[in-house]
């Protein structure tokens, strides 16, 4: 359920959010960040990213349309023979030092 607001509205985005707050609610989900984790060590097809990060493909292909759409994610596609490559973007590698950060802080606190 939403908070209301003293007014009795109900809020549905709190507009002074912290930065954070929204960074994890664009890149948030599990799956997303095992795919940009993955894909940190560079460029890989389809069925090596299936294969690496465990996902179904439905779950798999519907990631990296998120991704791809926010700009995480680049996708090249090769005519022969036909494959499809997925690699981080400048913006998804700008990602590496908070995920890294992120990881030493679960190793020390978790």
């Amino acid at each position: 359920m939403k908070p209301e607001t003293e007014t009795g509205a109900v809020e549905t985005k709190n507009s002074d959010a912290c930065p954070v707050v929204e960074a994890v609610e664009e890149i948030g989900s599990e799956w997303r960040l095992v795919v940009i984790h993955d894909l940190q060590d560079g460029e890989k097809r389809f069925n090596r990213l299936k294969e690496s990060t465990g996902a179904s493909s439905s779950t798999l292909s519907r990631v990296l349309d998120d991704l791809e759409e926010i700009g995480i994610v680049e996708r090249r596609v090769e005519e022969r023979p036909i494959a499809s490559y997925y690699s981080l973007t400048e913006k998804g590698e700008a990602l590496g030092p908070a995920l890294d950060a992120l990881g030493d802080w679960s190793r020390d606190w978790l």
